[in-house]
């Protein structure tokens, strides 16, 4: 049931002080006041404020409560009227490789090795270089704002690109170049990567918007030594430390050839720790989620690409029970194929009530707190963004709800979860700069976008022989 808040707002912070309409009250210049909304806060007490309006200030919430309250309180210098629509925090997207745009449909319908092994990776080898990841990861910046993602979690190679596309964007990422025991397009050794990556955390070192962790791909892909290099280098510099785990039978295979129980092997090297963040995580089993939840571990719950690549269901609910603090994620378009949380969100639902035949598994509030605050505790940014409250980050987006497949309204979550789709998301404003308003991007030329990764997508093609379909 909605908790619909109505109570008094926070007392007002020190700002530059005006009258306001009737001549005796103060007034605080704020630089964005949003009116007119239905304000889900996604906080602890999962806060509706009906009919209500946020004040923003360099780049925080300054207050938010009832539009008659604040607009007596706050002076906007910009003014958006939400229109009776959704605002509500900005939606996190836990795992993702957003340059992999470029590889959107190239190899469909196959198991996860086969699928990397005989397609991915030799295409990567082939293609991949800055531009490509530059052009990419704009494109993949362009359709997460579209779709209200504020924030997200990325592994690829030239990672760098991928924080400057991101920062360009005005988007909020944490990203870490992919390390291997072979060569990659980027690095010809793991010392080489793991440079790199040092290299990415003191560039970026106090950015507002860019944050960097280490990320070895796989265990099938890492050896003992790299895996503690990775884990070293993390501690050095109290960044997460995150990897694709127990995503598919194949890689349960190939653990059990090598007598290796994946938890147990990770804690025995000390890797466990709540910086440790999981991808997947689809075949923890009670054993694993146990050692997960005594030393702090995060996961990240990637559904659909789960059942594209029939990778199978991750125990999200046992998870959840468990105590582990559990993430939503799209994973990249070669196997998603796109990058809508809001689709995901569905799909995780649905699927986690499917998976126990229990209609009250998997709840609408679950899951909106999964791509929330939920998922900005899973990247370590729970202090900053995830939800609407004074002195947060202004990481927030609108939904226009003067929609047909949205009326009438009755849970606010129902319709997010089962309802919404992305392109109901009319304004996206992050760390307080509106970065789309009315459908419009302002950071990002999507028209010039989309021409470079047709150029760079005919490369592509004609590096493996494909045939124009």
């Amino acid at each position: 049931m909605e908790n619909i808040f109505t109570g008094p707002t926070q007392l007002p912070t020190e700002g530059p002080a005006r009258k306001n309409i009737e001549g005796n009250t103060p007034m605080e210049d704020v630089d964005i006041l949003i009116s007119n909304g239905r304000i889900l806060t996604l906080d602890e007490r999962d806060r509706i404020i009906q009919d209500g309006s946020v004040a923003i200030r360099d780049g925080k919430i300054v207050d938010l409560g009832e539009k008659e309250t604040l607009q007596l309180r706050y002076h906007g210098q910009r003014e958006i009227d939400a229109k009776g629509g959704i605002v509500m925090p900005g939606l996190i997207n836990g795992h993702t490789h957003a340059a992999m745009t470029c590889f959107r449909g190239i190899a469909d319908d196959m198991e996860l090795l086969e699928w990397l092994n005989r397609y991915i990776f030799p295409a990567e080898a082939k293609n991949v270089n800055p531009e490509l990841a530059y052009w990419g990861s704009l494109l993949a910046c362009a359709e997460m704002i579209r779709s209200g993602t504020t924030t997200f979690c990325d592994m690829y190679i030239f990672e760098d690109e991928t924080a400057q596309a991101a920062k360009e964007a005005g988007m909020r990422c944490l990203v870490g170049e992919v390390l291997f025991d072979f060569p990659s397009p980027n690095a010809k050794s793991p010392e080489e990567a793991l440079a790199y990556t040092r290299r990415l955390i003191q560039k970026w070192a106090g950015d507002t918007l860019v944050r960097i962790a280490v990320e070895p791909h796989a265990l099938y892909t890492c050896r003992e030594s790299l895996l503690l290099d990775a884990k070293a280098l993390s501690r050095e510099y109290g960044v997460p430390l995150a990897i694709h785990l127990l995503e598919s039978k194949g890689e349960i295979q190939i653990l059990t050839e090598k007598g290796i129980k994946a938890t147990q092997y990770l804690d025995r090297l000390g890797l466990l720790g709540p910086d440790f963040i999981a991808f997947h995580g689809v075949y923890l089993d009670e054993e694993d989620r146990a050692v997960f939840a005594d030393r702090g571990c995060k996961v990240v719950h990637n559904p659909e690409s789960n059942m594209k690549l029939a990778s199978g269901i991750a125990p999200v609910t046992a998870m959840i029970r468990a105590g582990i603090p559990v993430g939503l994620g799209t994973d990249g378009c070669a196997s998603n194929n796109n990058l809508d949380l809001f689709q995901e969100m569905d799909t995780a639902a649905k699927l986690g009530k499917f998976a126990l035949l229990d209609p009250t598994a998997m709840s609408a509030r679950t899951v909106l707190r999964m791509a929330t605050c939920q998922g900005a505790d899973v990247l370590g940014m729970g202090n900053h963004i995830g939800t609407l409250r004074a002195e947060m980050k202004a990481d927030l987006i609108i939904i226009d709800t003067e929609k047909p497949h949205l009326t009438p309204l009755y849970h606010a979550y129902s319709h997010l979860v089962y309802a919404a789709n992305g392109s109901d998301v009319d304004t996206v404003l992050i760390d307080g700069r509106i970065v789309m308003e009315n459908r419009k991007l302002l950071t990002i030329d999507d028209g010039k976008v989309m021409t470079e990764v047709r150029r760079i997508a005919e490369r592509i093609r004609g590096s493996l022989g494909m045939a124009t379909s």
